[in-house]
């Protein structure tokens, strides 16, 4: 409910990059379920880059059901001994995981008024994690919204310094179909936020 309110009166723009963090968020932290499947076909797209990135996911999601989803997602993110891609930023950073950056992000976290969701197994850095503290730091569900110069701040530290090399593995992992779409989704809006922070003074 803090979610829905927080968007309410929000500016287009913010509202939309919102929508697009907590898109990316569901997609990346479990498969998604049917009916998220057939909302995702029904998306219209355009002549845009980020438009026809948009026209491929619903037609990656057409083409495909929840359960063969499953398995794509567990093939890429779980395994039997892990999946063919590690979605955590100390992993991308440093090569190992639990490293500093995780313990840079903790202090943000703290900083900011971000507390770890219970029950929660995997650690702060999941890009899932991730999209979704840009989410609530856009709309200001943790606390007041961000500025833009903050907002900034916590996208190149904790995303845009690992984030696209991610998306770039995801699109050219063997198991990637379905996920193929959502990683171009992904690289496309992550290359215009980094473009429009870069006006950020």
């Amino acid at each position: 409910m803090r979610a829905v309110t927080a968007l309410q009166g929000m500016a287009e723009d913010d509202f939309l990059r919102a929508r697009f963090y907590g898109l990316l968020a569901a997609l990346l932290v479990a498969s998604p379920p049917e009916d998220l499947l057939r909302r995702l076909a029904a998306m219209p797209g355009d002549a845009t880059p980020l438009g026809t990135a948009l026209g491929h996911l619903a037609q990656a999601a057409a083409a495909t059901d929840a359960e063969t989803v499953a398995e794509e997602f567990a093939d890429l993110f779980v395994g039997v001994t892990g999946g063919e891609i590690i979605p955590y930023g100390s992993w991308y950073l440093t090569g190992f995981l639990h490293e500093k950056p995780l313990a840079e992000l903790r202090d943000d976290m703290a900083r900011l008024g971000v507390e770890r969701s219970p029950g929660v197994s995997e650690s702060e850095d999941h890009v899932a994690s991730l999209c979704e503290m840009m989410q609530g730091l856009i709309t200001g569900v943790f606390a007041e919204p961000l500025d833009l110069p903050q907002q900034k701040m916590f996208f190149q530290t904790h995303l845009g310094s690992w984030m696209p090399r991610f998306l770039a593995d995801l699109d050219k992992a063997p198991s990637a179909r379905f996920y193929r779409a959502v990683a171009e989704l992904g690289r496309v809006f992550l290359e215009i936020e980094a473009q429009a922070f870069a006006m950020v003074d």
